[in-house]
């Protein structure tokens, strides 16, 4: 019976640690800038999200640390999915980016290939954020779509 568990948790091990080390990696707006100038250009000159990180230093001196890390969850890109992990760690992170709707992009911007990003997000990702709860409690008009591409 030992054997047995001994095998089994090595078995999960073996299967489960190559998909860590493959897992997908945010690399930041600018570098999909570098390929999608007008699209960056567009999304950085119109769209709200491209600041978002203002919000949180706005509030940041009202709020507790547990409570600006609510924030982080829509406010930046990736948060507590391998991407934003501190202003300090990933500043590239910290606004609502390109990857918050397309996913992250590391496979993508080394590769060039489309089928390694999310080209046309789903309503079922703009909802996470743009919720009726969220615009109860902060008034903000769900602007699903203002990508500005």
């Amino acid at each position: 019976m030992q054997n047995q568990r001994v095998f089994f948790v090595a078995l999960i091990l073996v299967l489960c640690v190559p998909c860590f080390a493959f897992a997908a990696k945010y690399v930041g707006s600018a570098a999909c800038g570098e390929c999608h100038e007008a699209e960056h250009g567009r999304f950085m000159q119109y769209s709200k999200k491209a600041t978002s990180w203002e919000s949180i230093a706005v509030m940041a001196p009202k709020l507790t640390k547990a409570e600006q890390q609510e924030c982080y969850e829509c406010h930046t890109t990736g948060y507590k999915k391998g991407g934003f992990v501190s202003y300090e760690v990933t500043p590239e992170l910290s606004d609502v980016g390109c990857e918050t709707c397309h996913g992250p992009g590391a496979a993508h911007a080394e590769d060039g290939d489309p089928d390694l990003i999310k080209r046309k997000p789903d309503q079922e990702d703009c909802v996470v954020c743009h919720n009726a709860a969220r615009v109860n409690d902060f008034g903000f008009k769900p602007l699903v779509n203002s990508g500005a591409h």
